[in-house]
């Protein structure tokens, strides 16, 4: 309404001229609202902006030496007998039989073949146009000269076709001039679906009290000072009211100023666009509130819908898969040599789930993937029902965080981009997981070391026994008795066999703590390291469209700030 308020002001003052280069950028200001727009919000919301740039369009690229005025008025307000006079010739057929006016008629003052275009576009039939200057009196019309006039059928009319027709040419001309007469000056169709609607063009707004020769100049003040009481109500207070007689030549001068003043201003067909662009600006203001920043969902909302992702994609049993395949491989690289194969035979953790082993169905994520290495898929359990309707209220609320601050009618279309790569999620998901170094690829320095010393001293255990054999094969087969070194009082082979056994066991038993501390770790760090590659994902897929139409609706909202400007 602010827009509104301004121009009235304007008017007022005389400051009311619409500079052409502000309200093309007012225009283009509005094709990018709805560019942007378009996708998001309901048809119906922004047909009358549609309309608008196609009508402005046209309009701007047709003459602007022309001003199309209209004549419309009710069933028996004197419209033709109006144009009629102001034409000085009978052009527009006048009677008693009702409606008398079907089609639209037009008088051109000035060359007709200039005007013919601007004509076709506002749909008057060729056959319905007429040149008003002749070579007798073309100089007293001099002052019209550009003015396109149209007498238009019947508001009111019975004929639906009629109403059609007017309500279309109302939307098409630059300057309306409303004939009203004494007994329905105050119809309330007239005030409430007519004039109230053009509050905002004011400026280009004429009204008049046709017939008034049937009044008394007493009545006629009464009636112009009643009717002008109800254009204030209906929003037109500074709207010029004229009283006017097709009848007696002198009650049309102050009308026909006002025409002259409006066809030397060149002003008309720009202040109807203004008004135009005012009226849709306030209309689509409603569905513009606050500012709101891309990044409006926030961490929180982001760490709910993660969680919800990692338990649907199986992060949990990945990560404990991790730790074991850990513990496996560690138990396997520095356990005891003697029972280290029966440990091999054991599948580890992470191959069961088709994580640590060249996998069995490759899949590509588009063209572009399909030049790269194929990702495995994995063999993590699907999610179950529970987790998929978490991973739903997750993604929802989501779209409602971040339609929070905004209108309601921007929630359907944040819904929509939140939900609109749901069914991709869960091959998202698995390559994420397939993708995702769980930080086992390399084999710590130190588990070398340990085997390298576990192999030693089951070298040292098989070095003693077999010394030990031999000494036993010398005795049986009656040779002299071997003599063993001895440490202290134990035998050399007997502290090599017992000494390395012992030791190996006593190192794997020692380790274990320390194996399962670092299987504990591993299992820390893969959850974070998966989690991280879900939390892209659920960016990716649910966070990033969301964040597209909140820059939509930022664009929008500084287009609509340039469309209501003044």
């Amino acid at each position: 309404m602010s827009s509104i308020v301004d121009r009235m002001k304007r008017a007022l003052t005389g400051d009311d001229r619409v500079d052409a280069d502000q309200l093309v950028e007012r225009l283009e200001a509005l094709q990018r609202f709805l560019r942007v727009t378009d996708p998001y919000l309901p048809d119906n919301d922004l047909v009358a902006a549609h309309t608008l740039v196609e009508r402005a369009g046209g309009r701007l690229a047709l003459s602007q030496d022309h001003t199309v005025v209209a004549l419309a008025g009710s069933t028996g307000s004197g419209k033709s007998s109006l144009f009629n006079a102001l034409a000085r010739l009978k052009l527009s057929p006048v009677g008693v039989r009702r409606p008398t006016t079907g089609v639209a008629h037009a008088c051109v003052w000035g060359p007709l073949e200039p005007a013919s275009r601007l004509l076709d576009w506002v749909g008057v039939l060729p056959r319905q146009r007429f040149i008003r200057e002749s070579a007798l009196d073309g100089d007293d019309e001099v002052a019209l000269r550009g003015l396109v006039l149209l007498d238009l059928p019947d508001f009111d009319s019975v004929e639906r076709g009629h109403r059609l027709e007017v309500d279309r040419l109302l939307g098409l001309v630059d300057q309306v001039v409303w004939v009203v007469d004494p007994q329905k000056y105050g119809d309330r169709v007239l005030h409430n679906a007519y004039l109230k609607q053009f509050r905002s063009h004011a400026d280009v707004t004429i009204v008049v009290l046709n017939q008034a020769d049937r009044l008394t100049p007493a009545d006629t003040d009464l009636v112009l000072t009643d009717l002008k009481r109800l254009l204030e109500e209906d929003g037109l207070g500074e709207v010029p009211a004229l009283a006017t007689s097709a009848k007696q030549p002198g009650m049309l001068n102050e009308l026909r100023e006002a025409l002259e003043k409006t066809v030397a201003e060149r002003q008309a067909a720009l202040r109807r666009l203004s008004g135009d662009v005012d009226t849709v600006g306030d209309q689509l203001a409603a569905v513009i509130g606050p500012p709101a920043a891309e990044d409006e969902v926030d961490r929180a909302t982001v760490r709910q819908l993660s969680d919800a992702l990692a338990n649907s994609a199986g992060v949990p049993a990945v990560a404990e898969a991790t730790g074991g395949a850990y513990r496996h491989r560690a138990i396997a690289s520095t356990g005891w040599p003697l029972i280290r194969g029966a440990r091999k035979l054991r599948p580890d953790p992470l191959k069961r789930l088709h994580l640590a082993t060249e996998a069995a169905t490759p899949f590509f994520t588009d063209e572009a993937d399909e030049q790269a290495a194929p990702v495995s898929r994995t063999s993590v359990p699907e999610a179950d029902a529970a987790q998929k309707s978490a991973v739903g209220l997750s993604v929802r609320a989501v779209a409602a965080r971040a339609a929070a601050p905004i209108p309601e009618i921007w929630a359907p279309a944040l819904n929509a981009a939140a939900r609109s790569r749901l069914a991709d999620l869960p091959d998202a998901l698995d390559r994420a997981v397939a993708k995702t170094d769980l930080g086992l690829n390399r084999k710590p320095f130190w588990w070398t070391a340990v085997g390298a010393l576990q192999w030693l001293l089951t070298i040292a255990a098989v070095a003693g026994l077999g010394w030990l054999v031999a000494g036993y094969a010398v005795r049986l087969l009656g040779l002299p008795k071997l003599e063993y070194p001895e440490v202290g009082v134990v035998p050399l082979p007997t502290l090599l066999l017992l000494g390395g056994l012992l030791l190996g066991l006593l190192l794997a038993m020692a380790l274990r703590p320390i194996v399962n501390a670092g299987a504990k770790r591993a299992q820390r760090r893969a959850d974070q390291r998966l989690r991280q590659s879900v939390t892209e994902v659920g960016r990716e897929h649910v966070v990033a469209p969301v964040r597209e139409v909140l820059n939509a609706y930022a664009q929008a909202r500084e287009a609509l700030t340039v469309v209501r400007s003044e």
